[in-house]
């Protein structure tokens, strides 16, 4: 499973000496459930995750995406049951910009005290003197980019940059204007939006970034809490002898050499899955057809 992980390459975040394979993880869903709260409180298997986690670092994934604000708390509280130690190579990813409400909603939390309190909470339950990224999440809308000055929080985490707290900043559901403007605050590593087969909102902007070096990584990339579903995709998969899931993941890794992949899952099998999409070849032709699941998403 080392092999194939590896497999799909490795990419080097900019100004920087953290080098991380393009499969990477992310740890969203070990989280539990509470009714219709989502990512609340632990797992029903908490022994689980801590053996998942650790068969994904064994398996080669050394990215790992994160956040206090999962659980809350909860799932940088199983990291750091399974991995701490932390491996020299292991470049844990997390971010800040939000809150959760007892009701389980997500509250945007941009004020200083705020971001101020979400850094120290990281580095406590991760049980780390300094945070490798931390990505500010856009909350001007919970669900998609949407305009806003990202300046005065921007100039928090800069600031806590600068106190040795954080190696290095990214950004995560936001636009390409927030991000022209975060550029000309402090030197900007990754980027964290929505896109997928068939969401395909920031084409231009993978490009974009691409050219100045700087990381791109989808979530939901396979469509988050409603899973991709197309004739097209199943009917690749199976001339490739391969998952659905598996295709839409490689097909992620084949569309730009800069874009890092973080699938999520609570189960051992699903990653088992996951992991084999980085060795998974697509032809042009192919690749050609799944360009097409877009477009038919869009008429439907």
């Amino acid at each position: 499973m080392f092999q194939e992980v590896s497999s799909a390459g490795s990419f080097t975040l900019p100004g920087s000496s953290l080098r991380v394979n393009r499969m990477g993880y992310g740890a969203m869903q070990l989280a539990g459930r509470d009714g219709n709260k989502l990512v609340w409180g632990p797992p029903l298997d908490v022994d689980g995750a801590i053996a998942l986690l650790r068969e994904a670092v064994a398996s080669g994934v050394n990215h790992i995406d994160t956040s206090d604000f999962y659980g809350p708390h909860v799932t940088n509280q199983i990291i750091r049951k399974a991995l701490f130690p932390y491996s020299g190579d292991l470049v844990v990813v997390t971010k800040v910009g939000s809150l959760r409400g007892e009701d389980g909603s997500w509250i945007p939390a941009f004020g200083r005290e705020e971001l101020t309190a979400a850094v120290h909470d990281n580095l406590r339950n991760l049980g780390l003197d300094v945070l490798d990224v931390v990505n500010l999440r856009s909350m001007f809308s919970v669900h998609q980019p949407a305009e806003g000055s990202i300046e005065a929080p921007l100039t928090v985490l800069a600031e806590l940059q600068q106190k040795g707290l954080i190696r290095h900043i990214g950004l995560s559901n936001v636009t390409a204007s927030q991000i022209a403007e975060a550029r000309r605050i402090v030197p900007i590593v990754c980027v964290q939006n929505q896109y997928n087969l068939a969401h395909r909102t920031d084409e231009a902007l993978i490009a974009d970034l691409a050219q100045d070096g700087i990381a791109y990584v989808p979530f939901f990339p396979l469509g988050g809490f409603t899973p991709l579903q197309s004739n097209t995709l199943s009917d690749v998969a199976s001339r490739l002898n391969a998952t659905p899931m598996q295709v839409a993941l490689a097909w992620l890794l084949h569309r730009s050499p800069n874009i890092l992949v973080i699938p999520g899952t609570s189960s051992v099998e699903h990653l088992r899955e996951n992991l084999k999409a980085a060795a998974l070849q697509i032809s042009a032709e192919l690749l050609a057809e799944l360009d097409t699941v877009a477009r038919q998403d869009a008429k439907a």
